[in-house]
């Protein structure tokens, strides 16, 4: 048996393990070819679920002509089995997991936050606990479950960082345990590229958007097929699409299609109404055992309760509570009968032998794990406290040996013999320098604001940074106090000049101390695009260009996506953009943004 995508283009069903890219505007029948896709696997009795935060794919249960569709699990939505809520992601995921049942998750009612955990918990939960065989997952609008510009810092946006992570994981990495996926968008530009890259076969539909066919010519690039198909994109009937399988299925790969996709068996709940219509809903849907549902759910949970550590730790306290009123006499006896009564709570504690043999064994297996812990803490303890007296040995050998600087600073080569008698102190007793103390005849220098963020971009790059890289970590504009930095840290003894970049050294290691990291790559990025340090229009303008990193962007396109006109402003804010070395001038009207923003 094969999956009938179109007439003449038949898929392995070996299909259901790769990862699809399914794009298209609007309208352009992406959602049509979803639906076949997982129409073909459920006759072929193969596993799917899909994630839907639009509520269009219960449409499943009812035929296109009225007649029972599939035989699917629809959670929350308004055509729902059972609902759907926020804490439910582990749960549902578990149920997928032991009964293996075609399953519709409908997320639409969710506020983002509450999707996020949803997501978060429930790809989470299927990626650890999927026992193999073969699934497929359905990522409906895509770029909202995995975008491509997920903050990273500050509530909702944490958790749509989380869910970025956790879909990229599932895509990359659960194809070994057989779980495959269908990444369905039409807005592809703002799709996570590690989602749009990774997938192995992509089915574009008709697609108008610039930065959207770039975002296709991404993938065509990455997986080395032709970039004149782009051009057709724009002018695709609906329902035609080309198809790109350049390894699949293997031996001999289906390589690149021009198609017209079939239409769905099911009843289309994704078509828009048009103005006028009276919308015919079907009122068959296909039958599913809600009973027997309820029950493996409510197996599933009483498994969960009964592995949850926090049930053990309640149940292990009430035994121990119970084995202490039988072991402790009738006095403890009547005090604990005194005591229920107070509370209204009359409980009358009977426990047989093989109980209370049971009781007593947790009690003392507790009691040998808690005096291991104490043993480990104190052996620790004893470790430090030897550690600490070695250090400050060290440290006082270190004052005894050290030289007395000369009375003055900047008297050149004595200071710089003193320096050296200094470092050969350091490297005869193997410590390392004490941070220098500079005084008011060294011009006021102390090691905060502009200084110290330098040295700590200097410190998490212990190979050398150029001077350009060190302003772009740490957000500061080439200028004169810069220039005046660069000289006071290098006549410091601070950093020492490679070429036309600066290396932290050891004084300036011991100088910055601990120190709080600078974000740097994706943390960077989403640190700017989502903090006050740049403008509302400069981060507009530079989450555009980010969104076609690795490729350039025109100007034009990136005021086009900015929702801005040219004018003198934006002028200024593309040339702080530039002067900060975020962006990177490519020719004539183009832009690029900086490496250090990405990975």
């Amino acid at each position: 048996m094969k999956l009938k995508i179109a007439e003449g283009l038949f898929l392995s069903l070996d299909a259901v393990t790769q990862t699809f890219l399914i794009v298209g505007k609007r309208g352009s029948g992406k959602s049509n070819t979803a639906a076949r896709l997982v129409e073909q696997m459920h006759h072929a009795r193969l596993p799917f679920v899909v994630l839907d935060p639009v509520d269009t794919w219960w449409g499943l249960k009812a035929g296109r002509g009225g007649e029972k569709g599939l035989d699917v699990y629809v959670f929350g939505g308004r055509k729902a089995d059972l609902p759907l809520n926020a804490t439910d992601g582990a749960l549902i995921a578990d149920v997928l997991c032991e009964h293996r049942a075609s399953m519709v998750l409908s997320v639409k009612h969710l506020s983002g936050r509450e999707r996020s955990a949803f997501m978060v918990a429930f790809a989470q939960t299927l990626f650890q606990k999927w026992g193999g065989g073969p699934l497929h997952v359905v990522l409906e609008e895509a770029h909202e479950l995995a975008p491509q510009m997920a903050a990273s810092r500050g509530g909702q946006q944490d958790g749509e960082a989380a869910m970025l992570g956790a879909f990229k994981r599932l895509w990359k990495l659960g194809r070994s345990s057989g779980i495959g996926g269908s990444a369905i968008t039409q807005r592809p530009a703002s799709l996570s590229k590690d989602i749009t890259t990774q997938s192995e076969i992509l089915i574009a539909h008709r697609t108008i958007g610039p930065q959207d066919v770039d975002a296709i010519g991404q993938w065509v690039k990455y997986h080395g097929e032709r970039l004149d198909i782009l051009a057709e994109l724009p002018s695709l009937p609906t329902g035609e699409a080309f198809v790109w399988a350049p390894e699949f299925p293997e031996g001999k790969p289906i390589g690149l299609q021009r198609t017209s996709v079939l239409l769905r068996e099911t009843y289309d709940s994704a078509s828009t109404p048009k103005v006028g219509e009276t919308r015919v809903e079907p009122k068959e849907l296909a039958p599913v055992d809600l009973e027997r549902l309820r029950a493996k759910m409510s197996a599933t949970i009483e498994k969960a309760k009964a592995e949850d550590p926090r049930e053990l730790r309640k149940q292990v306290a009430e035994l121990k509570r119970q084995l202490a009123v039988v072991t402790t006499g009738p006095t403890a006896v009547k005090q604990a009968a005194i005591t229920q009564a107070a509370t209204k709570t009359v409980e009358k504690p009977v426990l047989k032998d093989g109980q209370l043999r049971r009781a007593e064994g947790i009690v003392t297996a507790l009691t040998n794990e808690v005096e291991r812990h104490e043993r480990a803490v104190k052996d620790r303890l004893d470790l430090l406290r030897e550690l600490t007296q070695e250090i400050a040995g060290a440290i006082r050998q270190t004052h005894t040996l050290a030289p007395t600087p000369p009375p003055l600073a900047n008297s050149g080569p004595v200071l710089d013999e003193w320096r050296i008698a200094k470092a050969r102190s350091h490297a005869a007793t193997g410590t390392r320098p004490a941070p220098r103390v500079m005084s008011s005849g060294d011009g006021d220098l102390t090691l905060k604001g502009m200084r110290r963020s330098m040295l700590t971009a200097l410190a998490q790059h212990p190979d050398g940074l150029s001077k350009k890289k060190i302003l772009i970590h740490t957000g500061y504009a080439s200028s004169g106090p810069v220039s005046t930095a660069f000289a006071d840290m290098v006549r410091a003894g601070w950093v020492e000049s490679i070429g036309h970049g600066l290396r932290i050294t050891d004084v300036g290691v011991a100088a910055l101390g601990s120190y709080e990291p600078l974000p740097v790559g994706d943390d960077l990025r989403e640190w700017l695009l989502s903090g006050d340090k740049l403008s509302g229009m400069e981060r507009a303008l530079l989450r555009a260009i980010c969104g076609a990193y690795p490729e350039q962007i025109r100007k034009g396109a990136v005021l086009e996506q900015a929702g801005y006109a040219s004018s003198g402003p934006v002028s200024s804010a593309f040339a702080k953009l530039v002067g900060l070395g975020y962006v990177n001038p490519a020719g004539p009207a183009l832009l690029k943004a900086a490496d250090e923003l990405f990975g």
